[in-house]
């Protein structure tokens, strides 16, 4: 009944009053209205620092994880090469079981998502630090680096699937969810910068030092190369990676708790239609759908060809370039340049359209990375490569978490009576991503065993300054070239998004009315 038939009704045989019949109908319209209406900058901002601990370790891990474990912890490259691969490859297996696992998770009064992250977050950290402890047991040390990184992906994943999936219950607004993610990409790109800051530097002021070997010749062969003047222990490079893995478990929690504090999870009111579904139908479901396929199989491999570079980039640095001194401030400007041009890049892909961003901004690293291995070593140029490298990497960054809500709503439009799956859409594109990576690290390692690295060596062989030229450029640019390729029969286009965003607020506009009658029809 209508608000203005009468603020009150009564009973013919009672004469009691009843309590209006429209109060329902009303709490819904309010509860439409609420999620309808625009986030604030500061629901935004706090979203976006959820995502910062997973770049900073992820950041921390993947520049430095490959030369710790090789000049500091001193393990044999093989050891080094399995300790990557298992480590990534469990995180990708357990990225699709935690993502089904929290589709099935049932609403709390903290949200579906939330208590994934508060309760991950304390044993996460915990982990992290002791990555970077290097055990006094020699025998066990393979073992120790093994079990604790395994632990933290798994814990990570926990913390990381269900926050990813937040983009979609943040707003029913399309709009709104992609400046949320403009807003979560610049500050996971910060994040990077923070924990290639933090760690860069800090380690940085404690230079490992390298032991003379047969291969400290000049490039000629005429004479020795001066001796490094090392005034730094191991012990002190030891400590000092584990002061960076404090600082950043700190800035771990902080940020969890900033998430948790400034971020409402909003509740699916159709969700009591939802059919549920097994693990298998949600991986069918996912696998069947054209566009996902397409999008994830694009950027594995971008994602593939940026992952093989960050993992041997302070490498190539350090032998093939011997920029030692300076191969973190590198990485630094890296991170920072990717981090300026975020804006940039959500402005062209709002004007231009996701697509022509992918092409024109994974494509414009390329001459970079062919320009890297083919000039002699001057730390000027490397500079310069770094600041035009940095613009694909916040592309690389950016677009696929700006693409993967659009192949979500695609799948709501054609499956409309299905709920609960997004986490898993989400989860399957993070499994095949860690996978690969995990595949690259590991055999990028293993090459380099084979090619002859010489751990805490001054200098390296020439077969292994080959091999390092390989994995930072021809590599990468061919999957680039593979992922680009693939991304050209990505059907969703402007066109196609606005058509699935308008068809999509029809839905929303029905079922919302669907509830409110429901709810009406129950008190009558």
């Amino acid at each position: 009944m209508a608000r203005g038939d009468g603020a009150e009704q009564y009973s013919a045989t009672s004469l009691l009053p009843v309590k209006p019949l429209s109060a329902d109908g009303v709490k819904i319209e309010k509860k439409t209205k609420e999620r309808r209406k625009p986030l604030s900058v500061c629901s935004k901002l706090c979203y976006a620092v959820g995502g910062a601990p997973y770049q900073i370790t992820g950041s921390a891990l993947g520049f430095f994880l490959q030369i710790y474990l090789l000049d500091v912890a001193q393990l044999d490259p093989f050891y080094a090469s399995i300790i990557l691969f298992v480590g990534r490859a469990w995180d990708a297996v357990t990225d699709p079981c935690v993502g089904f696992l929290v589709s099935r998770t049932k609403w709390t009064r903290l949200g579906r998502m939330m208590p994934w992250v508060l309760l991950s977050t304390p044993f996460a950290v915990t982990c992290y630090f002791l990555i970077w402890y290097v055990p006094a047991v020699e025998q066990g040390k393979v073992l120790w680096y093994l079990v604790f990184y395994c632990f933290f992906q798994s814990l990570q994943t926990c913390f990381h699937v269900p926050y990813s999936s937040f983009t979609m219950f943040i707003s029913d607004d399309q709009k709104e969810r992609d400046s949320a993610t403009a807003y979560r990409m610049t500050v996971e790109v910060l994040g990077s910068v923070v924990g290639t800051a933090i760690q860069g530097q800090i380690v940085g002021g404690a230079t490992t030092p390298c032991i003379p070997t047969e291969y400290d010749l000049d490039r000629d062969g005429n004479g020795t190369q001066p001796l490094r003047n090392v005034t730094r222990s191991l012990d002190d490079t030891k400590e000092a990676y584990m002061i960076a893995s404090g600082v950043i478990c700190a800035i771990y929690v902080l940020c969890a708790t900033i998430l948790f504090v400034g971020v409402k999870e909003q509740k699916d009111i159709s969700q009591k239609k939802a059919k549920p579904i097994t693990f298998c139908q949600g991986l069918r479901l996912v696998m069947g759908h054209g566009p996902y396929v397409k999008l994830v199989l694009g950027f594995l491999f971008i994602s593939l060809a940026f992952m093989l570079m960050e993992g041997n980039f302070a490498l190539f640095l350090t032998y093939a370039l011997d920029h030692r001194d300076d191969f973190q401030n590198i990485l630094l400007v890296i991170m920072l340049s990717g981090t300026i041009s975020i804006p940039f890049w959500q402005w062209f892909l709002t004007r231009f359209g996701k697509k022509t961003a992918v092409y024109l901004g994974i494509t414009w690293a390329v001459p970079f990375m062919i320009l890297m291995v083919c000039i002699k070593s001057n730390l000027v140029i490397s500079y310069m490569v770094s600041v035009a490298t940095g613009a694909s990497v916040a592309v690389a960054f950016l677009l696929p978490w700006s693409m993967l809500p659009d192949v979500v709503d695609d799948f709501k439009l054609k499956n409309p009576d299905i709920r609960g799956y997004e986490a898993i859409f989400f989860s399957f594109y993070v499994f095949f991503t860690k996978f690969a990576s995990g595949v690259s690290l590991g055999i990028s390692t293993l090459s380099l065993d084979f090619a002859g690295y010489v751990s805490r060596g001054c200098y390296q062989p020439e077969s292994v300054i080959l091999t390092l030229k390989v994995l930072v450029s021809p590599v990468p640019v061919a999957l680039i070239a593979i992922g680009l390729l693939i991304l050209k029969t990505y059907p969703i286009d402007e066109e196609k998004r606005k058509s699935n965003r308008k068809l999509l607020q029809e839905l929303l506009d029905t079922e919302d009315s669907e509830s409110e009658t429901t709810a009406l029809g129950s008190v009558v």
